[in-house]
């Protein structure tokens, strides 16, 4: 999976249900997606933060781009939004000081940056998969979409291969056999939790989900899940 900075629950879900999750470094940074973006709640409303960036190559690896010059006034601002939107919700005395840590860290360099965040949350989730940077995997790291994901897999003599609905259209399922490999995809069953008096907006960053959560509940949440086939 590419590295997402605190995505929604479905990608916890698949992290916390696999043996060993494979994080991408070293795989070209996209502006779409959710690399250096996501939503929070403010106003009832999803709304959309993102970590500036230095400006730089598009063709460069994730690992390769770096936090802005001026990050620490974005992150000030970010952390703002997040405290006065959230500082009643049940949870937030827990919450937010991890929240703040992951924000805070020095580490200007966007791939260790996220892949601190994504530590954190575990740790806060007690999430005890083994978590690998791609890099260090010895195979072909010139290999693009579903023929990198075979090889890291038969590297790792993984059995079974998951992922995202997002891949079913990504991923051929006899390609994949003929490898000696399962391929499965996770479907999220994003259950509806109270989000004060409001309308419950869904799909937002693991931020909202633990701010009115006790850890024990997104735990239950970590289950709430389907595999589905192609």
């Amino acid at each position: 999976m590419q590295p997402y900075f605190l995505p929604y629950i479905g990608y916890w879900q698949l992290l916390n249900m696999v043996d060993k999750f494979v994080v991408y470094d070293n795989i070209k940074f996209t502006k779409v997606g959710w690399i250096n973006r996501n939503n929070i709640l403010i106003n009832n409303m999803a709304y959309l933060f993102s970590l500036s960036l230095k400006k730089d190559s598009d063709f460069l690896n994730i690992n390769e781009r770096y936090l802005a010059n001026n990050s620490l006034t974005n992150i000030t601002k970010i952390l703002r939004q997040i405290e006065n939107s959230y500082k009643k919700a049940p949870f937030f005395h827990y919450a937010f000081p991890l929240v703040e840590s992951i924000f805070k860290n020095k580490n200007t360099n966007l791939f260790n940056y996220i892949y601190d965040s994504i530590t954190k949350i575990c740790f806060y989730l007690n999430i005890e998969t083994e978590i690998i940077v791609s890099s260090s995997i010895d195979v072909d790291h010139n290999l693009k979409g579903q023929e990198k994901v075979i090889s890291i897999s038969k590297k790792l003599k993984a059995k079974t291969y998951v992922n995202p609905p997002g891949g079913i259209d990504l991923y051929e399922r006899e390609r994949f056999k003929q490898e000696g490999l399962k391929l499965n995809f996770i479907k999220p069953e994003l259950n509806k939790y109270q989000q004060y008096n409001n309308k419950f907006v869904s799909k937002l960053s693991i931020i909202d989900v633990i701010m009115y959560n006790s850890v024990d509940n997104v735990k239950n949440k970590l289950n709430d899940y389907k595999i589905v086939y192609k």
